[in-house]
């Protein structure tokens, strides 16, 4: 089963984790601890090209999706990371339902879309020849929008009833900025923000995601009705290297 089709199920709970970690080896742990996705992280990961490319493949042998976090929604990243094997993208700075609509359409061949040909590396990934990859990989490529922004907010309505969209999630450290709260997730502006949002993807029927980093959190997000839930290598590696200094202490 793809992570597409999983997220098409509405009664199926999953991972996204982020990895930020610019390491093959940190990828392949996480996709070995049977992680639903990894989103390679090279908006604010110390991530290239090259290493993106040894990530995805080190997903090789589960059935973990790698994603890929690009920097903008801009149509050239998108089809260079796809074209390194990604079976998915993650949208950044989504504020309208146009911006949705050339996010969905950077993922898909012509007629349907405007990525360029030349899936070179991507064939080997998805176990197919060159010219088998466009039918191969038709249907399967997933597209998560973030809503990191006040405009997105105000037009989130719009944004989800744009055909294509897989996942939605409030990212909460840039949307709290815009909204002039920084990290203060239990202002009012805030809570009202990820509320309209919520509700907005819900009533359109798509999955939403958001960063649990530990349990009670997670089970609070799932309560309300969130589906994806993700996590940072570095904030966990961190956060273990910490809890082991007080065993000593």
């Amino acid at each position: 089963m793809t992570f597409k089709e999983k997220l098409s199920n509405p009664t199926i709970r999953l991972t996204a984790h982020v990895c930020t970690i610019p390491s093959a080896a940190v990828t392949q742990a996480m996709a070995a601890a049977r992680s639903d996705a990894v989103i390679i992280d090279m908006e604010h990961g110390a991530i290239d090209y090259a290493t993106a490319h040894a990530m995805i493949a080190a997903t090789a042998g589960t059935s973990c999706a790698p994603l890929v976090r690009v920097t903008e929604n801009d149509s050239a990243q998108v089809k260079r990371v796809l074209d390194l094997g990604a079976e998915g993208i993650v949208f950044p700075l989504i504020r309208t339902a146009e911006d949705a609509e050339q996010a969905v359409a950077s993922l898909r061949y012509p007629p349907n879309g405007t990525r360029g040909f030349g899936p070179f590396l991507a064939h080997s990934r998805w176990g197919t020849s060159l010219m088998e990859y466009r039918e191969s990989v038709d249907g399967h490529l997933v597209c998560f929008l973030l809503v990191e922004t006040r405009d997105a907010v105000e037009n989130i309505e719009a944004i989800c009833a744009v055909p294509g969209i897989d996942a939605i999630i409030p990212a909460q450290f840039d949307l709290s900025t815009d909204l002039g709260v920084s990290g203060q997730f239990d202002h009012p502006d805030f809570l009202a923000a990820v509320a309209k949002v919520e509700d907005a993807a819900s009533s359109a029927g798509i999955p939403l995601g958001n960063v649990g980093l530990a349990k009670p959190q997670a089970d609070g997000l799932l309560a309300k009705g969130y589906r994806i839930i993700a996590g940072f290598d570095i904030l966990w590696l961190k956060a273990m290297a910490a809890e082991t200094q007080s065993w000593i202490r």
